[in-house]
């Protein structure tokens, strides 16, 4: 008897392989689809709040009870099993050791550095906006986590942007487009890891493979938050902070170096954050750029009762935390309902024998999959074995499924916006206004989705590639490259 099948006897539960819903396969989607509906109503109308979208979730899982002709209760297993998903648990553990890290630089005033580096420098409007791109793209390679890129760039360049004139929707796009960089290039980003193992493919290999439409994709990217980044207007709080500004804070950029080291050196993210903030805490503490209390202490007249630094970087995402698990929940069931093979069917109908359809169908499926999910690692891992059946029936090479996976992948997840990273980024300025900066702009989610620049042009030069067959090759018998498809 296997380990699966003791635990359920053990526990009195049953692994749910397969749902059946009315109106098909399709029935299975209620869940996501009335949930992203519920997003873009709420932040279309401004009435966006992060309990808001997590009510949402949960309104769709339970709508799908209705839709499931299967038992209930086996609908609720199918439904737990999904919240147990590995990949909703390591998004955010990343989110809360990058929040802890994060939050410390800021109390150890790297913010105020930023800003002080801008004013003395003229590295203001655009060119901050474009050097934030530039630094995202560093941050999330080396770390391998566009999400907790996402969390430590909010907290501290988007701040220090706005006081030195960035306009804010291109300066938070320029954050989101710098993650995507990172979440599809680095060599221990999940989404790479596993577009390459659901393909048979090697790590390295793979990433070698994807720098050019990575580097293409992100050239114009740069130019544009250059050019369009500035025009930000100044307010009462940013002259109050720009007469504050102090040099004293950038010391805090040796933790930030520390923790780019390690992980550019192959330590887990967890290790590399670790170290990032063992290493801030003595630097803030013996230069009294802040005292201990403000990074931890222990409050009985308040109703956290523990408070500062490092609660705050956990704390503030604790309902995100609670969303994304019911997000991964609801990709589950449509799994479990059949979703996936019934549009896999139809479109291996409409491709015949065509190695372009194939690649077209490839491009669909896995941005369909991404809108729908909205937790790329999740939707990646819904589409690859589609990608890797159609791509082993038509000899599209390990490397080329595995770009098409990826790309797309992370291109739209920082996109929509009803997507987690997207609404992670807006809950992360939204926390830091009111903690801290009262002069804030908040920009909604479907302001900034235009201007995500390296996700969109990846996404098209993505497109490019299927159309004209750029940067296609075949798999050998071997495993080995070919230009020209392999003799049968």
């Amino acid at each position: 008897m296997s380990d699966k099948e003791d635990l359920a006897r053990a526990t009195g539960t049953k692994q749910i392989d397969r749902l059946d819903f009315r109106i098909g396969a399709f029935g299975a989607a209620v869940p996501l689809v009335f949930f992203v509906i519920w997003a873009i109503s709420t932040s279309v109308l401004q009435m966006s709040s992060e309990i808001g979208l997590v009510m949402g979730a949960i309104i769709g899982l339970a709508l799908g009870l209705f839709f499931c002709k299967s038992k209930w209760e086996d609908y609720a297993q199918g439904l737990f099993d999904g919240l147990a998903q590995p990949v909703g648990v390591i998004a955010m553990v990343a989110w809360f050791f990058a929040g802890m890290f994060a939050s410390v630089l800021q109390v150890g005033g790297l913010v105020e550095g930023l800003v002080w580096i801008g004013s003395v420098t003229g590295l203001e409007g655009g060119l901050f906006v474009a050097l934030t791109f530039l630094l995202a793209s560093t941050f999330s390679t080396a770390v391998g986590t566009g999400y907790g890129t996402t969390v430590a760039f909010c907290t501290l360049m988007y701040p220090a942007g706005i006081a030195v004139g960035a306009e804010p929707v291109m300066l938070f796009a320029a954050i989101l487009a710098g993650a995507v960089f990172g979440d599809n290039l680095a060599p221990v980003s999940d989404t790479t890891i596993v577009s390459a193992t659901t393909q048979d493919a090697d790590v390295p290999g793979v990433v070698r493979s994807r720098v050019k439409y990575s580097i293409v994709a992100a050239v114009p990217a740069v130019i544009l938050f250059a050019i369009f980044g500035g025009g930000g207007t100044t307010q009462a709080g940013q002259e109050a902070m720009m007469e504050n500004t102090s040099p004293t804070g950038l010391i805090m950029l040796v933790p930030f170096a520390i923790v780019l080291i390690l992980a550019l050196s192959g330590h887990h993210l967890l290790t590399s954050l670790t170290w990032g903030i063992l290493s801030a805490i003595p630097l803030i503490v013996f230069l009294g750029l802040a005292d201990f209390n403000e990074i931890i202490t222990f409050n009985p007249d308040s109703d956290a009762i523990v408070e500062g630094a490092l609660i705050d970087g956990v704390a503030g995402y604790m309902n995100m935390a609670i969303l994304i698990l019911l997000i991964v929940a609801g990709a589950h069931i449509m799994r479990l309902g059949g979703t996936m093979d019934a549009i896999t069917k139809g479109l291996v109908k409409w491709i015949k024998n065509s190695i372009r359809r194939a690649e077209l169908a490839i491009w669909s499926i896995v941005a369909l999959l991404n809108s729908a999910i909205t937790i790329n690692t999740a939707a990646e891992i819904a589409a690859a074995p589609f990608v890797k059946e159609l791509g082993e029936k038509y000899k599209i090479h390990r490397y080329r499924r595995a770009n098409m996976l990826d790309a797309v992948t992370s291109a739209l997840g920082y996109i929509f916006p009803w997507g987690a990273p997207v609404l992670l980024g807006w809950s992360t300025i939204k926390m830091m206004k009111d903690k801290q900066y009262d002069w804030l702009p908040i920009v909604d989610p479907t302001d900034v989705f235009p201007f995500v620049f390296q996700g969109w042009f990846l996404v098209i030069v993505m497109l490019i590639a299927a159309l004209t067959s750029w940067g296609l090759r075949y798999e050998g018998k071997n495993g080995e490259e070919l230009k020209e498809p392999p003799k049968e």
